[in-house]
């Protein structure tokens, strides 16, 4: 007790002499007790040489002169702002003003060394009159920096236990304390304290720690009410993050920290500060990294109330990072009432936020914001068709009101993740795909991508047996095709697709499978270019040949399209040799004779060696042609496809001696 009593009285005389020395208006070894300003003669100032102040101090006999120190505040008053103590002098002092602090914090240091110091007489005796001396002082620096001694040199179940006291004497610091970090560091052990061991965090229930921190992190607002935005919300993000680790089951009282937030930022505008922001963000953050799912964030009620606070530009970053949070951590959004949640709390990346335009965004970053939300629509699910067409309509409801830059990215998405469903829905009642799909697809700024979408829609209504969806979703391709696709290497990819597709439809009925046929081939043949129109003609030819049908088997029709495609190679040929003074290569030929040896293996009546032996003979002759432009793919084609039909000549079987009249 002795030992205690003399350091705790040697603390206090050791801090008031610190706290004299930070303020002190004159200096002289040996009179201390003239430190008072109201002891000096003001009016009779002098300067000497060395630039140092002296003054008459009437404390005693002794005083003759004093050098004049301490803070502007204080020079200011005595009308002495313009003039300084020597710089030497001046450096001395701050040297032994550090010395002295850090003896002041030795005194705490061996307080908490002193074998017989339990939690008892830390409690009743030691923690009590130290913080009287710290608020007594009303200091700033020393207040801030006793503080910071008490929280790191005693125990963590100490503070823990003696909470309440060492909380009370926040508020009743002076209000420039920078208090924020004070109890940012108190928060910080007590977390690291309840991560030692399981065993512990019973003790912070039975203290109700959270409530004791939450109500004197409020009183120490109230008190200071000139701390900056960035103060309170640093608060906040210290009593979220110590709450995640002491109670991570309590989803109340992480909501309650958000909640106390969103209270401080109400009635005030986006916040600016770019600290403050920072902060925001780490507050937000800090239940994503904890959870590691966006799925419990989306429970929390004021969870979105905050990201309002964000500028748009901030916001859209926050917005990023819960979507990261979902990928990486293979999240399943699976209910609409957090798929609303969600894209509430993304919209800045869904929409154009108030005073902002999608124009003023750099590309790259525009694409990987909009590809990540289309990533994201792919991780909403649920196993019950009724759940999972709610969260589709809930996502059309927002991505549709992005605009006509961001369609063309979340679209495609949208529409995936309605022919997931309807694939999961083949064989039962009810349209899901129909006339809400095509409405959305129509609002496509992309009429290419609109019309490969079309088409994939096409091919689920085929898998699900529905006709008529169909025939609408084909319909609308060819209007787009015929009045939107205007480049002329767009068409020529968009035409192979329908053609590609048309093939593999097995729904339609004869009358309308020869409607679209006929479209497709009459568009074919009207391409720009002769060797497009070639190609697409000749493509054509599978329409009417499709092996896993029964009745698509239409040799004569094949004939027709490779004998076109056959004619339009000849025109090439003929307007080559009138523009350029020669043939052109005769790839084209040599592409039609591979379709003839498809359709010959076949079966295809129509296709005879006779005809195969006539193609042939015709590019051999054109290949020989002193015109004809030379191509170094015209010729290895045809000579593989020579080797070919040699191969297969040499067969055994059926295959061998349908192929040995053709003469190679």
């Amino acid at each position: 007790m002795d030992a205690v009593e003399f350091v705790l009285q040697n603390f206090t005389e050791m801090n008031k002499l610190w706290i004299r020395m930070q303020h002190q208006v004159c200096w002289n070894t040996s009179v201390l007790t003239c430190m008072a300003p109201e002891n000096l003669h003001a009016t009779k100032v002098k300067m000497n040489r060395e630039g140092m102040i002296f003054w008459p101090c009437r404390c005693s006999s002794a005083c003759d002169t004093f050098i004049l120190f301490g803070d502007p505040e204080l020079r200011t008053s005595f009308g002495l702002s313009g003039l300084q103590g020597p710089v030497r002098v001046e450096e001395k002092l701050e040297k032994e003003r550090s010395e002295l602090r850090d003896l002041v914090g030795k005194n705490l240091h061996v307080l908490s060394q002193i074998e017989g110091i339990d939690l008892e007489m830390y409690k009743d005796n030691v923690l009590p009159r130290i913080l009287e001396q710290v608020v007594d002082c009303k200091d700033e620096l020393a207040q801030y920096y006793l503080m910071e001694c008490i929280i790191q040199v005693f125990p963590d179940e100490y503070h823990l236990q003696t909470l309440e006291t060492l909380l009370g004497a926040c508020p009743l610091l002076q209000p420039t304390v920078d208090i924020k970090t004070v109890l940012s560091q108190l928060m910080e052990r007590l977390s690291n304290y309840a991560a030692s061991s399981a065993e512990v965090l019973p003790e912070f229930l039975q203290v109700e720690a959270f409530s004791k921190l939450s109500n004197a992190i409020g009183k120490v607002i109230e008190a200071q009410v000139d701390m900056p935005i960035v103060g309170v919300i640093t608060l906040y993000v210290s009593l979220l993050t110590f709450t995640l680790h002491v109670h991570p089951d309590r989803l109340d009282y992480v909501d309650q920290v958000l909640g106390a937030c969103v209270k401080k930022l109400s009635g005030k505008a986006k916040l600016e500060d770019s600290k403050a922001t920072k902060q925001v963000v780490a507050l937000l953050s800090a239940p994503l990294e904890k959870f590691n799912e966006i799925v419990t964030a989306l429970t929390l009620s004021n969870y979105p109330r905050v990201m309002d606070h964000l500028d748009s530009e901030t916001n859209k970053v926050m917005a990023m990072v819960i979507i990261q949070s979902i990928m990486k951590n293979n999240t399943c959004v699976s209910t609409a009432d957090q798929v609303e949640v969600l894209f509430e709390l993304i919209k800045g990346l869904i929409k154009d936020l108030d005073g902002t335009h999608g124009d003023e965004l750099d590309d790259e970053d525009f694409k990987e914001e909009q590809n990540s939300v289309a990533r994201l629509i792919h991780m909403l699910y649920h196993d019950e068709p009724e759940e999972m067409l709610q969260i589709i309509c809930l996502v059309r409801k927002h991505i549709m009101t992005g605009g006509p830059k961001r369609l063309p990215f979340t679209v495609p998405s949208l529409v995936f993740s309605s022919l997931k469903l309807v694939r999961r829905l083949q064989g039962q009642d009810g349209d899901v795909v129909g006339e809400e799909t095509i409405e959305t697809l129509s609002s496509v700024p992309s009429p290419e991508l609109a019309l490969r979408l079309y088409l994939q829609c096409a091919e689920a209504a085929n898998d699900c047996d529905l006709e008529p969806v169909a025939y609408e979703f084909f319909t609308q391709a060819f209007v787009l095709y015929e009045e939107e696709v205007t480049d002329s290497k767009a068409q020529v990819t968009a035409i192979h697709l329908i053609i590609g597709t048309l093939q593999r439809m097995n729904v339609f009925g004869v009358e309308n499978r020869d409607t679209l046929t006929h479209k497709a081939t009459g568009y074919s043949a009207k391409l720009l270019k002769k060797p497009d129109q070639c190609r697409a003609v000749y493509a054509c030819s599978h329409l009417f040949w499709v092996d896993d049908q029964d009745g698509i088997k239409d040799g004569e029709r094949v004939l027709l399209c490779l004998k076109r495609s056959l004619r339009i190679a000849n025109a090439a040929q003929q307007m080559a040799n009138v523009t350029r003074g020669s043939s052109g290569p005769v790839i084209l030929f040599v592409e039609i004779l591979n379709k003839y040896l498809y359709f010959f293996e076949k079966g295809n009546p129509q296709i005879t060696s006779a005809a195969i032996q006539d193609l042939v003979e015709l590019i051999r002759t054109e290949m020989q042609s002193d015109t004809t432009t030379p191509d170094p793919a015209s010729d290895p084609f045809f000579a593989s496809t020579l080797r070919y039909i040699q191969f297969q000549k040499q067969k055994s079987g059926a295959m061998g001696e349908k192929y040995d009249p053709i003469k190679v």
